[in-house]
């Protein structure tokens, strides 16, 4: 039966991961263990910062926005995937659908943003120590907090837009677990060729410009490291920066693997296609707060003091 509704269906359907449907219960277990830490770890994250005073700083300011976003991102994708491969749930809404496809790509841009204010942030603070809160106030974090916010707005916008002028086929099934914009792209039965360059116009530009400014801050820190004077100096200096360099690596690396996968690997079974595109939604809100927890002594010291 259609379940058209105008120019658009009422609601798609999900597939889920194809090929693994006899797994789906062992998978479904292990992302929402991996969702309930994330969960979890931001959230204290989010609470330690909040009611510690002293960790009132650009940095953690900064690992408060991350934590925020990672927490946004998660949750407008986990519970959908956990009740089509739980429950075998697989309709969506079709307003649901523009709505998830907008929060992903979205946060995701804004989750960038930040990585590369926390690059800025290090930069300050190791080359410019003596001028660093003269620089870096609690005004201009904030302006750089809403920048990320507009620019992942107005960047992510048209896409849901540009998605609402095509004419889409009879059916409506998404071979995704989520509102993928180029799983749902392929719905359509006219030309998508300005929804596919602008999306990866888009993906391209935030994620090598961001890319190429993180890259630089590193460079200038690292020369003002090993201009140090002492191996214990630039020693103490660099462990400021390996949170964060984590950080980038877990989220640009899932990124990267997943957009060339989808976009280029034409052989590679779908289902892996699929897995990809939700390990970068899940993995950096699970690594985060647990690297950053174990890399701050701030945020461990007062960790052990609330646990104790």
């Amino acid at each position: 039966m259609s379940n058209l509704t105008g120019s658009h269906p009422a609601f798609f359907l999900l597939l889920g991961l194809p090929g693994l449907e006899s797994t789906y219960m062992y998978i479904a277990f292990v992302f929402f263990f991996v969702y309930l830490v994330s969960l979890i770890g931001n959230l204290t994250l989010l609470f330690i910062i909040r009611t510690d005073r002293s960790l009132h700083e650009p940095m953690y300011l900064f690992l408060s926005m991350l934590s925020t976003i990672d927490l946004v991102l998660t949750s407008s994708t986990t519970p959908k995937l956990l009740s089509i491969l739980w429950f075998h749930y697989q309709e969506i809404y079709f307003e649901a659908c523009l709505t998830q496809m907008f929060f992903i790509h979205s946060f995701a841009s804004m989750e960038s943003s930040i990585l590369l204010a926390m690059a800025f942030d290090r930069y300050l603070a190791i080359c410019h120590p003596l001028r660093y809160h003269l620089l870096l106030t609690n005004r201009l974090v904030a302006m750089i907090g809403l920048l990320s916010v507009a620019r992942g707005i107005v960047a992510t916008l048209p896409l849901p837009i540009l998605f609402l002028r095509l004419t889409l086929c009879d059916h409506s099934v998404v071979q995704h677990s989520l509102c993928d914009h180029m799983a749902v792209v392929k719905l359509a039965c006219s030309d998508t060729t300005v929804n596919s360059v602008y999306g990866l116009v888009v993906a391209l530009l935030i994620v090598v410009v961001d890319l190429m400014f993180i890259i630089c801050s590193y460079v200038f820190i690292l020369r003002a490291v090993f201009g140090l004077a002492t191996h214990e100096a630039r020693f103490k200096a660099l462990s400021t920066c390996t949170s964060h360099i984590c950080a980038i690596l877990v989220f640009y690396a899932a990124v990267v693997l997943s957009s060339v996968i989808q976009r280029f690997g034409k052989t590679v079974p779908s289902y892996i296609v699929i897995l990809l595109s939700n390990i970068y939604l899940m993995l950096p809100p699970l690594i985060n707060p647990i690297v950053y927890g174990a890399k701050t002594r701030q945020i461990r010291n007062h960790l052990e003091r609330l646990l104790l």
